[in-house]
């Protein structure tokens, strides 16, 4: 088994693909020559050509624009935006063209490109570089949305991504693309859309994804040298949403914790809290927590950055008040 760091096994998710698929194009700000602002691309423009490596100017919009027109055409492509916090520029493009257009059109035609950013914590990279927008996605029906948590996901997801017949946003945690892991690449694939139980538990269960799974994990670990037994469930992809994986869990334990890196207020975490809180009512022995970012602007001072969002140290605190 190759030990792969995250970014590396993007890259190679990517000219695995790409090899597999002539159709398959990346295109956005410096993915060719310099390689991508994480280095996801480095080198894969020596391998593919300049006319699959597609350099762009600094236009998000354009360059999702582009993306879509080609998907429409063919092609699959993939853009990448620097950091998801220029997801908005792109709404027009990205929501009411690519994830409305198989419906306005009656099912005749799709988008099947991927959007690949990164967003989150962890750089000291200020509001306008730091936030977690994957509620704007998850909101807007007709996108995909995949959140790699793992070395073995980042690699597989993408995968699974760059064969969908819709737009898939991809979203990559900035703060992971050097974790290291040993990837069995020829290991069995969970189904595209189906969640990964990473931890198996009697008193709580706790649903999270990207980044936040390492620090529930550590929390876990935490948890059960106090005698609490936690289930931590992690989603892989908020789009579409493996919601039979909770329920099963949360119907067995009676107790849940949502765990999200975005802002608290109409987040994913809420969401999740509401959907489990109706459909698994006559399970719950108590309220739905949610743990999650704080509603504020991401500071680039490392400490109120740290303290802005979900630690191991919040998460198991909050565990042990609710088995209190």
């Amino acid at each position: 088994m190759p030990e792969l760091t995250y970014r590396d096994a993007l890259r190679k998710a990517l000219a695995d693909s790409m090899a597999e698929n002539p159709d398959i194009i990346l295109i956005g700000e410096e993915v060719g020559r310099y390689g991508g602002a994480y280095g996801v691309t480095k080198d894969l423009i020596k391998e593919f050509g300049p006319e699959r490596v597609i350099d762009t100017p600094i236009s998000e919009p354009s360059i999702v624009g582009a993306a879509v027109g080609a998907a429409m055409t063919g092609l699959r492509p993939v853009a990448e935006l620097m950091y998801v916090d220029f997801l908005g520029m792109t709404m027009d493009q990205l929501a009411n063209q690519a994830a409305k257009i198989r419906y306005m059109f009656g099912g005749q035609i799709g988008v099947p490109m991927v959007l690949r950013t990164q967003g989150g914590t962890g750089r000291s990279a200020g509001a306008q570089h730091s936030q977690s927008l994957e509620a704007y996605v998850m909101h807007t029906p007709g996108l995909r949305l995949a959140m790699p948590a793992t070395v073995a996901d980042a690699y597989h997801l993408l995968r699974q991504a760059l064969t969908r017949p819709d737009p898939v946003v991809f979203i990559e945690h900035k703060a992971l693309y050097t974790m290291k892991e040993d990837v069995d690449l020829d290991a069995p694939v969970p189904p595209w859309g189906k969640a990964a139980v990473r931890r198996h538990g009697k008193d709580l269960v706790i649903v999270t994804y990207s980044r936040q799974l390492h620090y529930v994990m550590e929390a876990a670990k935490t948890l059960a040298a106090k005698g609490i037994e936690a289930t931590v469930i992690d989603l892989r992809t908020l789009n579409p949403l493996d919601f039979d994986t909770i329920r099963e869990h949360v119907e067995r334990v009676g107790r849940a914790m949502v765990v999200s890196e975005g802002a608290m207020t109409a987040g994913v975490a809420a969401e999740l809290a509401a959907r489990i809180s109706e459909e698994c009512f006559d399970f719950l022995e108590e309220p739905v927590i949610r743990v999650a970012g704080e509603d504020i602007p991401i500071s680039v001072s490392t400490g109120l950055e740290t303290g802005s969002v979900p630690g191991p140290q919040l998460i198991a605190e909050t565990a042990g008040r609710m088995l209190a």
